[in-house]
């Protein structure tokens, strides 16, 4: 299969809630546009629409697209999830389907992950980060048993400390870092041959 039509690049999915802008601005203020990999942010908002993708390019060079249905992944670009919707993977696009925890915690960051871990042929890196509860958390193992890399905010530089918490506690985490340090981790591993 020619790398034109394989999806075979790094996926990142950056997993947040109360307290992830601040992350989301000191990761992409770090890294480079130009690495190959898709930057896919799943943040919690379910009582308004999103506005991160009105703010996040003051803070990168990359551009950042709010996700629609059937849109391609690509990489070089960030993505934002859409308020109240699950986030899956099938055939190179992003699908948009009605959220299926309405009430109570969401567990968007987890669908997704769990769907990329299905539909993905490409390095996987899940990045949990500030925020409520410990969404996220299920799926990290599932993340490692493909061959994914697992990175935990740093819970001394999380407002929230809650799902970055919870994240370590799966077991599943491979490194337990700042922002900057993710971004930079980020880096070398979008550099290593696949």
């Amino acid at each position: 299969m020619s790398e034109t039509t394989e999806k075979n690049f790094t996926i990142v999915c950056v997993g947040g809630s109360a307290g992830g802008l601040d992350a989301y601005i000191r990761l992409l203020r770090n890294l480079p546009a130009d690495m190959g990999v898709a930057i896919v942010i799943v943040n919690h908002i379910t009582m308004m629409p999103t506005q991160l993708h009105e703010v996040l390019p003051r803070f990168t060079t990359m551009p950042v697209d709010l996700i629609s249905d059937n849109l391609l992944i690509e990489p070089n670009r960030v993505f934002i999830i859409p308020a109240n919707r699950d986030l899956h993977v099938e055939a190179g696009e992003f699908q948009l389907w009605p959220i299926s925890k309405p009430h109570g915690w969401p567990d968007v960051i987890t669908v997704f992950l769990r769907s990329l871990t299905r539909h993905w042929d490409g390095q996987l890196i899940a990045v949990i980060v500030s925020g409520y509860d410990g969404d996220g958390a299920e799926a990290l193992c599932g993340i490692k048993e493909v061959g994914g890399i697992t990175i935990a905010q740093k819970l001394s530089t999380a407002i929230q400390p809650d799902m970055p918490e919870s994240a370590i506690a799966s077991g599943c985490i491979d490194f337990i870092l700042s922002p900057e340090a993710i971004a930079q981790k980020i880096i070398r591993i979008a550099h290593l041959p696949t």
